[in-house]
């Protein structure tokens, strides 16, 4: 039985568990349980508290982990990183008040400065040969600054709205970080099977989550045209429509490049455009 912890609740929970189900795993993921079995697979979900869970996958009281790198890093637990897992994306960064002038690096020289993340920072500070006081705090980073405990603060950031309403300005991106999904460096090697084919499912579901799957009637004169500008897989599928001089071509399309290809479709002739989402994509 492969043991996945996963958070608890907060920012990476909702992401993690849709990622286990989007693979297959029939699991319950009630608010309360701190324990789950899957019907269907030979795993088990551990619900804990995301500052916990390299510390849990290091001593292999769970195999696998999904959890934030920014985390990982200021936990410093030795463990394997599988793979980045492409959601609960956002930057760690340094802020500091609206009105003050921001000069570089050196602007928090003998600073006082505020975070959840103090290796991290240390790290930061270290790097560009700068001394400041560093002020931990567990929660609501943002005030620090308001209520007199610190000069900036460094915190997680996803828009920057929060750091707005409390009179910050992003300065300075010190990581980006995202969800990760982490593995104990001794992994027995019957679970290693059982990690194998969770990975494989894992790929297939984050792979299609950047494709679309795209269908087109296109004229038969204008197919060779329309071809060109499809990059597919290999290469697209071309059905003869019951309509004479039509056909249907289906392809798929990577997410980030799909407006550009589709006004170029439109221009070449190209009617009817369905675009559908993929759930697994295996290459």
């Amino acid at each position: 039985m492969l043991k996945i912890a996963v958070q608890k609740s907060g920012r990476l929970s909702e992401g993690s568990i849709q990622l286990l189900k989007d693979t297959g795993l029939q699991f319950n993921n009630g608010r309360k349980q701190l324990l789950a079995t899957a019907s269907n697979f030979p795993v088990e979900i551990l619900y804990l508290r995301d500052d916990d869970i390299p510390q849990y996958v290091q001593d292999g009281v769970a195999d696998l982990g999904i959890v934030g790198e920014n985390t990982l890093m200021e936990t410093g637990k030795s463990v394997k990183v599988i793979r980045q897992l492409g959601f609960s994306k956002c930057r760690l960064s340094l802020a500091i008040p609206k009105a003050d002038h921001y000069s570089g690096p050196e602007y928090f020289a003998g600073k006082r400065i505020a975070t959840s993340y103090v290796n991290i920072l240390q790290d930061f500070l270290t790097s560009n040969d700068l001394t400041a006081e560093i002020h931990p705090i567990s929660g609501s980073v943002e005030i620090a600054p308001g209520i007199g405990l610190a000069d900036a603060v460094m915190d997680i950031v996803s828009t920057g709205s929060t750091l707005l309403s409390n009179g910050l300005k992003e300065v300075e991106v010190v990581t980006k970080s995202e969800a990760v999904l982490i593995a104990h460096k001794a992994i027995s090697d019957e679970k290693q099977k059982i990690l194998d084919q969770l990975a494989f499912r894992i790929n297939a579901v984050l792979t299609a989550r950047g494709y679309k799957y795209i269908l087109l009637n296109a004229p038969n004169d204008k197919i060779d045209e329309i071809i060109a500008v499809l990059p597919g897989m290999k290469s697209p599928t071309v059905l003869p429509l019951a309509d004479k001089g039509w056909s249907s071509v289906h392809s798929v399309v990577e997410e980030k490049q799909l407006w550009e290809v589709i006004d170029k479709l439109k221009m070449k002739g190209a009617q009817g455009l369905l675009i559908i989402p993929i759930e697994k994509m295996v290459v």
